[in-house]
């Protein structure tokens, strides 16, 4: 795979399709703990037509790395890796973290992206006092039972328990000072009263059974977006591997010419 040098990280990535096709590229971003594999339905539905690229977060899957300690960023490291590309305008699709990451580059840099596309994500984290305290709490325990039981409960009711098994282990697989610093960068951001600035075209997927980031928190967030479309899809938080299929469908639909 190849890969790009930063400041104490190396990025690894995939960059696939037609480079001289008219289609905006598509620049896929993960979620905290996750990895580039995520994608791997819409990256084989999209490849034969268009550029698509996708990258390990640094620190996740098969980057290496610490030393991000923000949204921002993690969003500098995915402008890095485009730029290297020379990768000027694009569409962000970002998952959980990821859709965060995607929001801070529309906000900082408006001029380079499309449309963006948000699969379960928001713009600002916020609990109830004892879904509040529940979280905090779970700081405490161990650090792979910490990880366990934030990736457990991302998975709607009937999602096969082998698969949820193999998604804990890869995800506890991440260094604990990665997981540990993205959870509190993640709990600190906060761009709902910025979205209105976004004035770029912008899907927001989510499921309606996600109890990590609720449904309820991302209509919140929509009712800010001058230009916003909502599908709202029967799965947990991991959309792009519980309903893979669906939700490559609407982004076609939304990244797909219409009059």
């Amino acid at each position: 795979m190849p890969t790009l040098a930063l400041d104490a990280a190396t990025l690894t990535y995939d960059d696939e399709g037609p480079r001289d096709g008219e289609a905006t590229p598509l620049v896929f971003i993960h979620g905290w703990t996750a990895n580039r594999h995520r994608w791997d339905h819409q990256m084989a539905h999209f490849a034969p037509g268009r550029r698509v690229i996708r990258l390990d977060l640094r620190g996740h899957g098969e980057s290496t790395g610490s030393g991000a300690r923000t949204i921002e960023d993690l969003a500098d490291d995915v402008l890095a890796l485009l730029d290297h590309l020379e990768v000027d305008r694009f569409i962000p699709v970002g998952h959980s973290m990821g859709g965060m990451i995607a929001q801070t580059i529309a906000l900082a840099h408006p001029d380079r992206v499309d449309r963006m596309v948000l699969v379960n994500s928001i713009s600002k984290m916020s609990y109830n006092r004892g879904r509040g305290l529940l979280m905090a709490a779970s700081t405490l325990v161990p650090f792979k039972l910490f990880v366990a039981a934030n990736i457990q409960r991302a998975f709607a009711p009937g999602y096969p328990r082998e698969e949820i098994r193999a998604y804990i282990g890869a995800s506890a697989a991440t260094p604990r000072e990665v997981v540990m610093t993205l959870y509190s960068a993640m709990r600190a951001f906060d761009v709902l009263d910025r979205v209105g600035e976004i004035r770029t075209p912008t899907l927001l997927v989510h499921g309606y059974h996600d109890v990590q980031l609720p449904v309820a928190q991302m209509l919140r967030m929509a009712k800010g977006y001058p230009d916003a479309v909502i599908r709202i899809l029967d799965a947990g938080h991991e959309l792009p591997v519980e309903k893979p299929a669906e939700l490559t469908a609407a982004l076609d639909w939304f990244v797909s010419p219409r009059d």
